[in-house]
């Protein structure tokens, strides 16, 4: 039995991308480290992450999260618990955000 799936316009893609500063950061052996950290806690929330830019510059770093909700207030809660977790990692500062919704 296949449940009925519900209407394509109902789901709302969220794409949030940070701009950080890795100040302790002296190789990109030392970034990767920090960012792999990062990107592996936020993978267990269920969203899709990625180093969106920046790869090569050793203190700064771009990472983008992208995910599904089925309503507002789901991706405002999911948004919420995402940039608390990138907010507070330790030695990383966030220089830039944006927020886009489909």
């Amino acid at each position: 039995m296949t449940l009925p799936r519900p209407p394509a316009s109902a789901l709302i893609v969220t794409v949030c991308t940070w701009e950080l500063t890795i100040p302790a950061s002296r190789s990109l052996k030392e970034k990767r480290a920090v960012l792999r950290s990062l990107k592996d806690r936020l993978a267990k929330m269920n969203v899709s992450v990625a180093e969106s830019a920046l790869q090569n510059v050793r203190d700064r770093a771009q990472l983008s999260v992208a995910f599904l909700a089925a309503h507002a207030a789901q991706a405002d809660s999911v948004l919420s618990a995402v940039d608390r977790l990138v907010e507070g990692v330790r030695g990383v500062r966030v220089v830039a955000q944006s927020t886009e919704r489909y």
